[in-house]
């Protein structure tokens, strides 16, 4: 018989020496899982002692807990009458589905305030370009997961020109030219694909809807175009492909760990998913980029009753961060050119796209370890400031290494919001 948990007892589970946590309504002790999270421990000890649902969802694939806990970690299910009012709040906003959600956390001027924002969805229709889109997520997302899709690196330099690079760039229309039949069908990497543009490998979908990364899948089957996997996805890599089409493209993204035993074991998983096609390492976020609208978003957790002695060692800026910062914990800043590929190329067979490439230097250097493909890319402007625009490395490829184009395929990332760019 499970056992029945009131929730003041989980309550004094409250520290480095004993924590627990509920998740969907169950008690686990996660006291030995501290000095392994990918996180740090500081990120559970906020809310040791609490219900943690609503902060750990969004941002953990289903599963996850069955294949990361020790065994035995299960206590038993929490008392519901027992969980206090001033977290009900939070358990009953993630399992209740309503169109309105109240007391959203906004942040204006560095002051926090409370206001309520209309979740219906707009019709789609009249959303006719990427700001459109772009305003009405602003609108209809949590404040959290707005900041998180939305920051930047610093002073968002790079960001804004990102796509200010593209404007400064005219078109030189030729006439005369036959355009009643016009195809926007292309191949990349052999791979068919009826648009000139792929679903970039954005992470932590579910922060926006619940289908998160599958339900991107699904749509890019519709249009028949390829998606690319985050190493950081939602869902897993399984859970993503569920249900998709026999002959569906996928890519899959790689950050590679400091534990590489835990990169290893991914890529044996993605070469047995027979629609991953392409591997894309990533290169341009070897650290963190310093996101401060993600950093100064308020998490679920903070906005919860403060209780004392948690058992975080160490300085207070430990636990400071946004989303972004807690993903990035575990990845490998120790990349190479001469260790890496070959590493990489011992376990898989898929053609290797680099994304990152900021540089002709870099692009040539792609070339010559025999890449099949660059995506030039400053990570959205989220990594370093002050990075170039892809536009720009484009230009300075076709000035001073335009070879390469004959040995790979290129590809540009950041700051394209229409078929003008």
């Amino acid at each position: 018989m499970v056992r029945l948990i009131d929730a003041k007892e989980v309550a004094r589970h409250n520290s480095r020496e004993s924590c627990w946590v509920i998740l969907y309504g169950k008690v686990y002790d996660v006291t030995h899982f501290l000095s392994d999270h990918p996180g740090g421990s500081s990120i559970i000890l906020k809310l040791a002692g609490r219900d943690a649902t609503a902060e750990y969802d969004p941002v953990h694939p289903p599963g996850t807990l069955e294949t990361s806990l020790p065994a035995g970690s299960f206590i038993g299910d929490v008392n519901p009458d027992t969980i206090p009012e001033a977290t009900k709040s939070y358990h009953n906003m993630l399992m209740a589905t309503s169109t309105t959600m109240p007391a959203i956390t906004t942040n204006t001027n560095n002051a926090t305030t409370s206001t309520t924002k209309d979740k219906t969805p707009p019709d789609l229709d009249t959303l006719l370009n990427f700001e459109d889109f772009e305003s009405h997520a602003e609108r209809m997302l949590s404040h959290k997961a707005w900041a998180y899709y939305f920051s930047a690196a610093d002073d968002l330099h790079s960001k804004q020109l990102n796509t200010a690079a593209y404007r400064a760039i005219l078109f030189r229309p030729r006439v005369f030219i036959d355009v009643t039949l016009c195809d926007t069908s292309r191949t990349i990497l052999g791979h068919a694909s009826s648009l000139p543009l792929f679903v970039c490998p954005a992470a932590m979908a579910r922060l926006a809807h619940p289908s998160g990364e599958h339900g991107i899948a699904q749509a890019a089957a519709r249009t028949g175009i390829i998606q690319m996997i985050s190493n950081n996805a939602s869902l897993s890599p399984e859970q993503i492909l569920e249900g998709c089409l026999p002959d569906q493209t996928f890519a899959f993204q790689l950050y590679v760990q400091k534990d590489i035993s835990k990169s290893e074991a991914m890529l044996q998983r993605v070469n047995s998913l027979r629609n991953i096609k392409i591997l894309v390492l990533t290169l341009d976020a070897p650290t963190p980029g310093k996101r401060e609208l993600d950093e100064r978003a308020k998490n679920i957790g903070s906005e919860l009753p403060l209780v004392p002695s948690v058992g975080i060692s160490g300085p207070a800026k430990s636990s400071q961060g946004g989303i972004g910062k807690a993903m990035f914990a575990g990845t490998s800043p120790s990349l190479t050119w001469r260790d890496t590929l070959p590493w990489l190329r011992k376990h898989t067979s898929l053609p290797i796209v680099l994304k990152g490439i900021q540089t002709h230097e870099d692009a040539m250097l792609a070339a010559e370890y025999g890449c099949a493909g660059i995506i030039l890319s400053n990570h959205g402007g989220r990594a370093l400031d002050t990075a170039p625009p892809a536009i720009h490395t484009l230009l300075e490829m076709r000035r001073f290494c335009p070879y390469v184009f004959d040995k790979l395929e290129v590809y540009v990332d950041g700051g394209i919001k229409r078929g003008l760019a």
